[in-house]
């Protein structure tokens, strides 16, 4: 039974490794056939050793493919380290210049701020905030995410350190390319400076009002927005668009009357009273 196992094995890896090995050379790439040849080169003796029973040789192969697996792993997953440095410190891999490898070290021993640190060396600013996070020093990740531009993340990592001064001033500076942050940030300017709250809800009324050239729909955003800093008849006008647009709506669909009658409503309570 064990003969059988083992000469199925090696049959498998011998066929696995001779496919990826002719594969290799049509496509010409001759160092990964060298690879793919240190697999096959065994296996195809490892069927030979277990077709005469040569039990002490086949553990020979086995061991061997073994240490070779190993080997491919740890290549694969770090290929810029050298056998010996997997097995050195963080600091000491820091010292030889390999931060980025240091960082994760760091890492793994949940030493998050020296991981950050090294990782903001090794220019790997997003890892960096990644770690600081870790380490609740909220206020290092969201300098680290402007300094990215991830304006979003950068205002999250605001409000976690508890300024929301910076978190909405993040936001604005998102709203610079995508405007539908505007009241996102105009919404966190009313924790703690009014006159900015104003200032941003206008723009968030500009925006609303000009998507609804577009789409009619935003016209309530926009009416919604003029209403938040005092400007009733930009507000009744923005409203009456959008009662417009819903009696248009309306014709293919009678759900959207209901809209008509709700802003109408709304009208006569808050601006005819």
């Amino acid at each position: 039974m064990l003969r059988i196992i083992l000469m199925l094995g090696f049959v498998g890896a011998i066929l696995l490794s001779g496919f990826f090995t002719f594969v290799c050379l049509y496509a010409r790439n001759l160092k990964l056939s060298g690879y793919s040849l240190v697999y096959l080169i065994p296996s195809i003796l490892g069927a030979y050793f277990t077709w005469s029973w040569n039990l002490r040789y086949v553990a020979y192969v086995i061991g061997f493919l073994i240490v070779a697996t190993i080997y491919a792993f740890l290549k694969i997953t770090e290929p810029e380290l050298g056998i010996f440095e997997r097995f050195l410190s963080p600091e000491s891999l820091e010292k030889r210049g390999k931060l980025y490898h240091a960082a994760r070290k760091y890492e793994k021993r949940k030493d998050y701020v020296k991981a950050a640190k090294a990782y903001i060396k090794a220019n790997a600013i997003e890892s960096a905030a990644w770690a600081y996070e870790k380490a609740k020093l909220f206020q290092k990740a969201a300098e680290c995410y402007e300094k990215l531009g991830e304006y979003k993340d950068a205002s999250e990592a605001w409000k976690k350190a508890g300024d929301l001064r910076k978190a909405a001033e993040a936001l604005e500076k998102l709203a610079e390319e995508e405007e539908w942050y505007l009241e996102d940030a105009a919404k966190l300017w009313e924790s703690v400076d009014k006159e900015k709250a104003k200032r941003a809800w206008r723009r968030v009324a500009e925006y609303y009002e000009k998507e609804a050239k577009e789409e009619g729909v935003f016209y309530e955003d926009a009416a919604k927005a003029y209403e938040k800093i005092g400007e009733i008849e930009k507000a009744k006008e923005c409203y009456e668009k959008f009662i417009e647009y819903c009696k248009e709506q309306a014709k293919e669909d009678e759900a959207w009357l209901k809209y008509v009658e709700e802003t109408k409503e709304k009208i006569e309570k808050s601006f005819n009273t």
